[in-house]
């Protein structure tokens, strides 16, 4: 039996989210039914983790296992083939016997997209949170600084996560800027629902001077009468990379 590592490349606009789910079509759904005309049977992909609605993925890893000897060429190429144009897989690789996407994985990358500006682009509002008004950088760095390390993050995810602990731990949130764009990097060990959205809109927050950059601090200490940021848009996300 083999073990195929896939990292998938997507534009998620036009799906609900990763996961097979009843209320519309999915990345997920998409991919095994491609998969399914390459081996000939019904083949499930288990995942790194789900991204919602809207959310795009540069590097999301998924596996399957397989008794057929086709070459691994099958599994990018021959894939791509049969993907809409929205979806393709980056890489197709042979995995230990026993990998699995989602408990193997030690860290992961996401990358939020802001664009600053007074009137809208066509060309980005697919892929970037258009604000009209400018931000403070310096102190949205200060406020991005009590992320790092171990802490309860119950405060920065929305209703319906599931997870049965809410520590976790941030290893970075780097804010950069070039031009009209502000970027923020945001590498940990595992995310809540919705975890990074709220962390921007956050951070956002600080930046229109709604919060004071200690918010985060007192957020994290589970303080009461300090509230989280709204939660940004799905579509500035992106998952860039899960670490192995």
């Amino acid at each position: 039996m083999r073990t195929i590592k896939l990292t998938i490349e997507y534009d998620g606009t036009d799906y609900c989210g990763w996961q097979l789910q009843n209320n519309g079509l999915s990345i997920q759904e998409v991919m095994e039914g491609a998969l399914a005309k390459i081996l000939g049977v019904p083949t499930r992909l288990r995942s790194s983790g789900r991204t919602d609605a809207g959310v795009h993925a540069r590097g999301m890893v998924a596996a399957f296992t397989t008794e057929s000897a086709i070459p691994l060429a099958a599994f990018s190429d021959g894939l791509n083939t049969l993907l809409p144009p929205d979806i393709a897989v980056r890489d197709a690789e042979e995995a230990v016997p026993g990998f699995n996407p989602r408990a193997d994985a030690v860290g992961k990358h996401y990358r939020y997209t802001i664009r600053l500006g007074p009137r809208r682009s066509p060309l980005t509002r697919l892929y970037a949170w258009h604000l009209r008004r400018d931000l403070d950088l310096e102190a949205m760095r200060s406020a991005a600084s009590h992320f790092r390390g171990e802490h309860d993050f119950a405060l920065f995810r929305t209703s319906g996560c599931a997870a049965k602990t809410t520590v976790r731990n941030m290893d970075s949130v780097d804010i950069s800027r070039d031009g009209d764009f502000i970027v923020i990097d945001v590498r940990g060990s595992g995310f809540l629902r919705n975890m990074v959205r709220v962390m921007v809109g956050t951070l956002v927050a600080v930046g229109e001077g709604k919060l004071a950059p200690d918010a985060v601090a007192q957020l994290l200490e589970g303080k009461s009468g300090v509230t989280a940021g709204a939660t940004a848009p799905s579509h500035g996300l992106c998952l860039m990379e899960v670490v192995y």
